[in-house]
């Protein structure tokens, strides 16, 4: 069980703390309430960009990374469709360098027009190497879209298009920040070798004096309930043809988000699970497959993604997905196969809880869409899941109606 220590500054930031006297070091971890569903559909990519602009200076400190490299630390940064997430560690001796860095790129970044070409430039070249120079790079670009129609999901953290990025100027780019990272919009989580006082002290101090912004009101079009199939055929210059398949799921916070977690488990985590089993070894239908879950905030998606042995059509690779999802909507998970499922999750949670800079990401994402305290209630959320339950999600989600599939065919 961890101890879970809360407090609010009155910008509004949240603190959320847990001590680990078994390390030397301390790890800041600093969530935003901003992701790529919270761009204009013309200028897709500001979030991920801004994750760039983070480390090029703010209005104090012009290199973000000196001062924490000569301190031991060590930091980076990471975005998706709804948050925007910074972290560091630091020994616990030079700590408070680790709030001053933090607090003052909250205060406000160094916004200039160099700074902005070199980091787009560098955004750029990552959407150039990442989705159009890659094999299979662009799937994100032509699955999204293929299922949603109307949310924001549909498209990919990077952006929709390069332009977006080459084309944004300095004045959007500022009034995206001050819309959006802001002490009201933010959770800070602090771990490791840390007394509450103490970060509560030196929150105060470094985040205390930034003041609210009127962050941009959400407001989100919840995507409409798929009625009908959706497919899309392409060809690209790839080594061989893959099938790409997704299912509509449900928010994080629905119950029923931990049955898609485990029916993904189910079927391809691990060398024993059913697709790596009955497509993969035994029927030799695919050379590899994989079963996942999007885990967004807001309606997710269920994806399988497998490439078919030599000789296997597309149309006979995904009739064989099709029978498998079929037995988890028609057949009941044996016992022992949802018990073997969930005491893996439960070894992975433990393990991973061991970690403070593990343990600070999970309380600032659990306080962010929920409750921070939410850390020592996952597995049980697990373990409650039933087999009956699993065939219920399973019958509703893996239809026709609500698929979605993309044949990636090679030139």
């Amino acid at each position: 069980m961890i101890q879970v220590n809360k407090h609010t500054l009155a910008n509004g930031l949240r603190l959320v703390h847990a001590q680990d006297k078994s390390t030397q070091m301390v790890a800041l971890n600093l969530v935003y309430d901003v992701g790529a569903k919270d761009e204009h559909p013309e200028r897709t990519g500001f979030a991920h960009l801004f994750e760039h602009l983070m480390f090029g200076g703010s209005v104090n400190i012009p290199d973000y990374d000196e001062p924490l490299q000569l301190a031991g630390g060590e930091n980076n940064a990471w975005t998706n469709n709804d948050i925007t997430n910074y972290y560091l560690t630091v020994p616990r001796q030079n700590v408070e360098i680790g709030f001053w860095l933090e607090s003052d790129r909250m205060l406000g970044l160094k916004f200039d027009q160099r700074s902005l070409e070199v980091q787009r430039e560098v955004v750029m070249e990552e959407f150039k190497q990442r989705c159009l120079n890659q094999p299979y790079g662009d799937v994100g670009h032509l699955l999204r879209p293929l299922a949603y129609k109307v949310h924001p999901y549909q498209w990919p953290t990077i952006g929709k298009e390069l332009s977006h990025i080459a084309d944004a100027t300095l004045p959007q780019v500022e009034e995206f920040f001050y819309s959006h990272y802001a002490p009201n919009n933010a959770v800070l989580a602090v771990t490791g070798n840390i007394s509450f006082e103490e970060a509560v002290a030196l929150t105060e101090k470094w985040f205390g004096p930034i003041p609210r912004r009127d962050v941009a009101i959400r407001n989100l079009t919840p995507e409409p309930i798929q009625l009908e199939e959706r497919r899309l055929e392409i060809e690209r210059n790839v080594p061989l043809d893959t099938l790409f398949m997704s299912f509509h799921m449900c928010d994080r916070n629905n119950p029923d988000y931990y049955a898609y977690d485990i029916l993904s488990d189910v079927l391809s985590n691990g060398a024993s699970s059913r697709l790596n089993q009955q497509l993969v070894k035994q029927h030799q239908i695919f050379s590899s497959i994989d079963a996942y879950i999007a885990g967004t905030t807001d309606t997710g998606l269920f994806h399988i993604a497998g490439k078919p042995a030599s000789g296997v059509s597309l149309e006979d690779a995904e009739k064989a997905v099709r029978e498998e999802l079929f037995k988890l909507a028609t057949d009941v998970v044996e016992e022992e196969e949802l018990e073997k499922v969930k005491n893996k999750f439960e070894s992975t949670q433990i393990f991973g809880n061991i970690n403070y800079l593990n343990v600070a990401t999970s309380l600032a994402n659990f306080e962010l869409i929920n409750d921070a305290e939410s850390i020592n209630t996952e597995v049980s959320k697990y373990r409650a899941v039933t087999a009956s339950h699993l065939r219920g999600v399973a019958q509703k989600t893996f239809t026709r109606e609500n698929s979605n599939t993309l044949y990636y065919k090679k030139k």
